[in-house]
């Protein structure tokens, strides 16, 4: 007789701490995606998805590397849980990119002339004060902001 293959995750210890802020995360997550978009841009709608995801990610970056309350093993469970991304995690440890909204606003192939997000450029060397990032909404993700 085969065994039967269940869907029963292991939870790793500490789990429980963070867990219900990660479920209250992944609820405004649902709320964001079922939201009525009428009348906002197509890009717009997407905007509350992009900001929620940069939340949870940096909740569990936070956790791991700022505050050091979560193990090496519960942060690899969320990573590959896909609580958090990453590539966006990756990121935030490099040098300059330490408040780095989104991937898609370093990616030269979504920008005109192949360079960077308008949210990438310091808020002193802006020519417009007040930019909106047609990816995310991010209004400024430099790191000498």
């Amino acid at each position: 007789m085969p065994k039967i293959k269940t869907n029963r995750v292991k939870y790793p210890e500490g789990w429980e701490l963070i867990e219900p802020t990660l479920r209250e995360l992944d609820a405004k997550m649902r709320e964001a995606e079922m939201d009525e978009h009428d009348g906002k841009r197509k890009c717009e709608a997407l905007w509350p998805i992009f900001k929620l995801s940069h939340q949870r990610s940096r909740y569990v970056y936070d956790l791991y590397y700022r505050r050091e309350e979560i193990s090496k093993e519960l942060y690899e469970f969320c990573l590959d849980q896909g609580y958090a991304d990453r590539n966006l995690i990756a990121k935030w440890k490099k040098s300059g990119y330490e408040r780095l909204c989104c991937l898609r606003c370093i990616q030269p192939r979504d920008h005109n002339y192949g360079t960077t997000c308008v949210c990438r450029v310091p808020k002193h060397l802006r020519e417009e004060k007040v930019v909106e990032c047609v990816h995310c909404g991010c209004q400024g993700c430099a790191s000498g902001d």
